[in-house]
């Protein structure tokens, strides 16, 4: 009987961790107008066996202003204006360009700086595991190119983001020194084209 009353007990527990995990999601996008972290990137191949690492820092301002610096091994910059977003390839002297929309849609990026969490995303909780608890969010645009895309919470604060792209590629951000709330200059979000690099508009 006792072990019985515990099983119900942990089972009960975890529902309520698995549905805090989903209340924490939506805490976050209707709370958090701005922020900062660091992220160590790891990505996996669809089979498995290689694997890359990166680092760098992440900031954002809703709606749609985010900046995406990536420091180690390589240098890339993926900068939102809430018009446009730009990415540069500091070894190529080279940046792209494209409109917002045609750009975000249902995104990792639109999930964390995005206006509209419910509109581009369905919600499901998912069991607790490493420490973490996780959430499904499934984008609703049916030509998305991403599989699927898990959030990790601890607590109430985003420690974690996996995404399989559809190719079957992983990729695992963990986030550290996250600050919600604070201010970010303006100037961070907008991209100036370093000298003598090409400009590439799509």
């Amino acid at each position: 009987m006792k072990t019985l009353l515990i099983s119900l007990t942990l089972a009960a527990a975890a529902g309520l961790a698995q549905a805090d995990a989903v209340d924490a999601l939506r805490d976050f996008a209707r709370d958090v107008k701005s922020g900062k972290a660091n992220f160590t990137q790891t990505v996996t191949s669809p089979d498995g066996k290689r694997k890359k690492v990166s680092s760098g820092s992440f900031e954002f301002e809703r709606p749609n202003r985010f900046r995406f610096v990536y420091a180690k091994p390589f240098e890339q910059t993926i900068v939102a204006d809430g018009v446009k977003v730009w990415i540069y390839d500091a070894d190529l002297n080279q940046a792209s360009s494209r409109k917002l929309g045609d750009a975000l849609g249902a995104t990792p990026a639109a999930l964390l700086a995005g206006a509209n969490l419910e509109r581009d995303f369905t919600l499901k909780a998912l069991p607790t595991e490493g420490g973490l608890d996780w959430v499904l969010a499934a984008p609703k645009q049916a030509e998305s190119t991403i599989q699927s895309l898990k959030l990790g919470f601890k607590g109430r604060d985003l420690a974690a983001m996996d995404i399989v792209d559809g190719f079957g590629q992983r990729s695992r951000l963990d986030f550290s020194a996250v600050q919600a709330n604070v201010a970010v200059p303006a100037d961070r979000f907008q991209f100036k084209l370093p000298a003598g690099a090409d400009l590439i508009e799509q």
